[in-house]
């Protein structure tokens, strides 16, 4: 049962940050909660490509989490025995660099959340 509400908590998370992440791609002026809030308001041009890529890297790793719950993607189970502890060592390292960011208003909104994305892919490893 934990498991299960630690995946799905874990799929939830994901997917405001896919949503902000796509957002940001498409020119929202939010530039100030990334990235180290170097960049105020849109991002440029080139820099979207990031969170284009960090989207598709937060899809697959809820693709990850719900499979290794046994929730979907059964035909991913015996991959995401293995790939459930990069999602977890991600969540680590963004937990981190949430932390320690320059930018306060970032930390405010990103540590938080990948906090709880980290507690929660580790319940679903364990489990």
């Amino acid at each position: 049962m934990l498991n299960n509400l630690a995946a799905i908590s874990f799929a939830a998370l994901t997917g405001v940050a896919v949503m902000f992440q796509v957002a940001l791609a498409c020119g929202a002026p939010w530039g100030e909660l990334t990235l180290g809030g170097k960049y105020r308001g849109r991002l440029p041009g080139f820099v979207r490509i990031v969170p284009i890529v960090s989207a598709a890297l937060l899809t697959g790793f809820a693709v990850i989490v719900l499979a290794h719950a046994g929730l979907a993607f059964a035909n991913m189970t015996a991959i995401s025995n293995r790939l459930i502890w990069v999602v977890v060592a991600y969540c680590v390292a963004g937990t981190f660099a949430n932390f320690v960011t320059p930018s306060r208003r970032e930390q405010m909104l990103w540590f938080p959340i990948v906090a709880l994305m980290l507690v929660s892919s580790t319940i679903v490893a364990v489990g």
